[in-house]
């Protein structure tokens, strides 16, 4: 085709000899007998289509890097080629990126990986001897005493040991075995993970998942992946957002006119409603998952963040042995921290670990199998998760500097926690439950008859609409309730207390401001 090409260009000038002799217009009519040779090629139809692809990752939705992220990114390019808007940038409030939002990291936890990456500084005097001794005990427990090689698909052992001992101080002094723990890519990981390894059958048997509405996306968009089936059960707004059995009772039966609900997922504290569980509510739901014989899954990557002086954290392994051998020994849990959250806010490294407890043997070499198809989980997010579990202990170098870290990260999201909550609450149709931990607020919006109106006529979901509006008037990136989940007549928004006290004071002004002229706009 290049040659034909190119005898075509030279015909421009028919009466001009070519290189070999012949004239332009014979070289052209060569061209054009080579291209009557070769058909023209028709695009054949591709092979992976919208139509052919798999229907369960269609299927998937992740509201929190949904359509009004994607809105939000066009907008940042539209701010850089200069086109102007009322504001001067996008504020994206719709994620638990702490970093992302200005939180500096944990000095200790920085410089042990830094050794590990870099073991030549294990020689500079510039890093505490504390630091250097968790670096030094991680690289020996790594192939090639170097973090870029594999490791066991369970995770490092020695972390595995340290996650143990942690789990053991925090809960105190209820035992874990490192056999049990998983190391993994971020909570996320070992949530699909243990959700792939549950769900079977077909038709009404097919596995039920039950999940909290409002719920993490994740939970709904694995579920739909699996093709498993979905089981709502409600937390209950009016009573801060909190769980009732009665409630998970309702669910179940109702469930198993169409499926065969073997899972129950609990977040604690809640993500995205901020709620703290008290110690009966856990033991209610255990006993719950005892008498139904449900599978537990408790979400527990926001247990250094609470707040309310009148919540504290209980792990559901903890309250689980201290019911006794009956439930301790007969009860399936699965529980999952993560290095993203905390005070930590070390989202990118994808640090986690999953504890399994009352598996059956024969599943966890099932368990074991599966994990080893992905190899290992990242063994730098491996090495954080050692430091998040195992930080400086006091009489160590560097543990004032990280107490003081720590307790500043914690106080500051506690004082934007209770800011929050009361500017909100002081917005004429805005509604924000006391924020008890985590990191969101989940405010209830009224949305008026018109604007509903406004969102069927452009095919979206009413906080949908909202949100969208409100990020194109203020630049303020929030997620819809609608992709967290709520009953139904209600809307909210999902909104991270993350960035610094002053430009979050600018946020909510901001949303104050938006949502007065929305009111007014669609009455």
């Amino acid at each position: 085709m290049q040659r034909a090409a190119a005898l075509v260009w030279r015909g421009c000038c028919p009466r001009t000899p070519g290189p070999w002799g012949r004239s332009q217009s014979s070289a052209a009519a060569e061209a054009s007998a080579v291209l009557k040779v070769r058909p023209e090629r028709s695009r054949r139809e591709r092979i992976l289509t919208l139509e052919s692809m798999n229907p369960q990752v269609k299927a998937v939705e992740y509201a929190v890097r949904g359509p009004i992220v994607l809105k939000a990114g066009e907008i940042e390019l539209e701010l850089q080629r200069g086109i102007k808007k009322p504001f001067t940038e996008v504020i994206r409030a719709n994620i638990g990126d702490a970093q992302a939002m200005g939180q500096q990291p944990i000095t200790f936890l920085r410089q042990v990986m830094a050794l590990c990456t870099y073991p030549n500084l294990l020689d500079s005097p510039s890093f505490p001897e504390d630091a250097k001794k968790r670096a030094r005990r991680i690289l020996q427990a790594c192939g090639g005493n170097s973090l870029g090689s594999y490791s066991a698909s369970q995770g490092v052992n020695c972390i595995r040991e340290d996650v143990a001992a942690y789990i053991t101080r925090r809960d105190g002094g209820v035992p874990a075995d490192p056999d049990n723990i998983y190391l993994t890519t971020g909570a996320s990981d070992g949530i699909s993970t243990i959700l792939k390894i549950l769900v079977s059958g077909g038709g009404k048997s097919r596995t039920g998942v039950m999940i909290p509405i409002p719920q993490y996306p994740l939970y709904s968009a694995v579920i739909s992946e699996l093709d498993a089936i979905q089981v709502n059960y409600y937390l209950d707004e009016e009573n801060c957002w909190a769980l009732n059995v009665n409630e998970l009772r309702r669910a179940l039966q109702e469930a198993k006119d169409h499926c065969d609900p073997k899972v129950l997922c609990i977040i604690n504290p809640g993500n995205p409603t901020g709620q703290v569980q008290s110690r009966k509510c856990i033991e209610d739901v255990i006993h719950f998952a005892w008498e139904e014989k449900l599978f537990l899954l408790a979400d527990e990557v926001y247990q250094d963040n609470v707040y309310s002086p009148d919540c504290k954290f209980h792990s559901f392994k903890k309250v689980l042995y201290e019911m006794g051998p009956e439930y301790s020994s007969n009860v399936e849990l699965a529980s999952f921290h993560s290095t993203s959250k905390g005070y930590m806010g070390e989202c990118g490294y994808r640090g986690g670990y999953m504890e399994v407890i009352n598996l059956h043997p024969e599943i966890k070499g099932q368990l074991v199998k599966l994990l080893s198809v992905r190899l290992c989980p990242p063994v730098s997010g491996q090495a954080a998760m050692d430091i998040v579990v195992n930080p400086p202990v006091p009489g160590e170098e560097s543990f004032e500097q990280f107490r003081r870290e720590k307790e500043s990260v914690l106080g500051n999201l506690a004082k934007k926690a209770k800011l929050t909550e009361d500017l909100f609450n002081q917005v004429p149709g805005i509604h924000c439950n006391p924020l008890q931990g985590a990191m969101y607020a989940f405010p209830q919006i009224f949305i008026p008859r018109k604007a509903v109106e406004a969102a069927q006529a452009h095919k979206m979901a009413p906080d949908m609409f909202y949100c969208m509006k409100l990020l194109e008037e203020t630049g303020i990136c929030v997620v819809p309730g609608s992709g967290f989940g709520q009953r139904e007549g209600t809307y909210h928004f999902r909104m991270t207390i993350l960035p610094p006290v002053e430009k979050l004071k600018t946020v909510l002004q901001k949303v104050k401001d938006f949502h007065i002229k929305f009111l007014e706009k669609y009455a």
